[in-house]
């Protein structure tokens, strides 16, 4: 029996590992792919305080190091539901596994959902890359094409146009489905065009990404855009409908909980990325990791 499962080793995850370990709770942390989060993609991270620059792996290492120095364990497992047994969570697993404990964070993050092309993982922190907050200031005075059409999509490439000599907005729709205010101050920067109807069919490029094959979904046409850089910017994933039963979901399949962190199970906790909010970088993500670990210890407490 834990005092505190944990799901996720991302950010969130083993922050909330670090404090519920201070707070003097045995924690247990479960990760179905890669210890760190997606963090560990990023080849450089220089947005982390106390970090002027540091790879997202080495970043990620620290984490999972901090967090077994203060006496989490740590396992490999995919988390396929919560049953309560009283005042117990039981914690089952795609392996088989079941582990009982008195609270649980879900700290399962999403995913950016990729373009689905051949070669995409191959390039990604060498040409593509989903975020523009991360990864923007790499490609200063390049050419650069923002992926999407959403919300999302158009900020980053309002951000981007400052800082990049050219951006291309690839959307995949007639229209943009962002907000007018945004299409608006992209379509009044002259470093800024718009390619309609089209999705990307292919990436190019030897050991850097350098161009990206695109058709036209009306007329079928093909073409060729050169670049230094790719943003995609089409969606995240989130993978918490294994959880419905115990936190409600937004109609985007996000946790519906608020700063807070809790949920309405008073024993599970939600915490980073997978949370809905506005704004989901590292810093976010470790404030709701604190946040969700301070609950938990409360919560055990009483």
């Amino acid at each position: 029996m834990y005092d505190i499962l944990i799901v996720g080793s991302g950010p969130a995850g083993l922050t909330a590992a670090i404090y519920a370990l201070r707070a003097d709770k045995s924690v247990l942390v479960l990760e179905k792919e890669t210890f760190g989060g997606q963090i560990t993609l990023s080849p450089h991270v220089e947005n982390c305080p106390g970090f002027p620059h540091i790879s997202g792996s080495e970043l990620g290492e620290k984490l999972l190091d901090q967090a077994m120095g203060l006496g989490a364990e740590i396992d490999m497992g995919e988390v396929t539901g919560i049953r309560r047994q009283g005042e117990t969570c039981i914690v089952s697993t795609a392996e088989g596994s079941e582990y009982a404990a008195r609270a649980v964070i879900l700290a399962t993050g999403s995913r950016h959902r990729p373009l689905g092309v051949a070669r995409e993982e191959e390039f990604i922190g060498h040409g593509i890359s989903y975020c523009a907050v991360c990864d923007g200031a790499f490609y200063a005075g390049r050419e650069i094409a923002v992926i999407g059409g959403g919300n999302s999509a158009l900020q980053e490439a309002v951000m981007l146009s400052d800082i990049c000599k050219k951006v291309t907005v690839v959307q995949n729709l007639a229209v943009l489905t962002g907000e007018k205010r945004l299409a608006d101050k992209l379509d009044a920067k002259d470093n800024v065009d718009f390619i309609y109807s089209t999705v990307v069919t292919a990436l190019e490029g030897e050991k850097e990404l350098t161009a990206l094959h695109l058709k036209n979904t009306e007329t079928g046409k093909e073409s060729r855009l050169s670049l230094d850089g790719a943003f995609v910017c089409i969606g995240q994933i989130p993978e918490n409908e294994p959880f419905r039963e115990h936190v409600t979901l937004n109609d985007y399949g996000y946790f519906e909980a608020g700063e807070d962190c809790l949920t309405r199970d008073p024993a599970i906790f939600v915490a980073g990325d997978c949370r809905s909010k506005r704004i989901r970088q590292i810093t976010t993500a470790t404030a709701d990791g604190a946040v969700a670990a301070i609950a938990a210890c409360r919560y055990l407490d009483k």
